[in-house]
Order: structure tokens, then sequence, then C-alpha cells
């Protein structure tokens, strides 16, 4: 496994009030950005997402690709 095989990494995506799309990368923390559509924000969060892997090391890579499956859920709480 090398660093430039491919690595598939889940992005959450939120449209903002000012209608803004916001994309975050829950496994690396600080990885987001933003965009005025869904295809600019996606497109930003893919130069992000190279750019936050450069700062990991080898063992955090191989723990990345390592995970087979994820699964997203809504939990709610009573404030």
């Amino acid at each position: 496994m090398t660093r430039t095989d491919p690595i598939n990494l889940p992005v959450l995506v939120q449209k903002d009030e000012d209608g803004f799309y916001v994309v975050e990368c829950p496994l690396l923390p600080g990885c987001y950005t933003q965009g005025k559509t869904l295809d600019e924000a996606l497109k930003n969060i893919h130069e992000v997402l190279e750019l936050c892997l450069e700062e990991q090391t080898e063992e955090a890579i191989r723990h990345l690709k390592s995970i087979q499956d994820l699964s997203y859920h809504i939990v709610s709480v009573e404030i």
C-alpha cells in the first residue's frame, strides 16, 4: 500500500444560512471548505483532502485505508 493508492473518505455536506455548501471530512479534524454550488464545494473538498492527507503520517494513512464500512445515524437529544 503506497500513498498513491486511492483512498475513499466520507464527507458531510450541509447548506448554510447564506446558501453556501459547507463540506467537511469527519475523519480529518480541520478538513473543511465551502462553495457556492455543490459541485464547487465537492471540488474544493477534494483539494483540501489532498492537502490534509499530506500532513498525515503513514500510520494514519494506513488506518484511514483500513476502514471498511461507515454509517451515518441521527441521534435525537432533548435540550
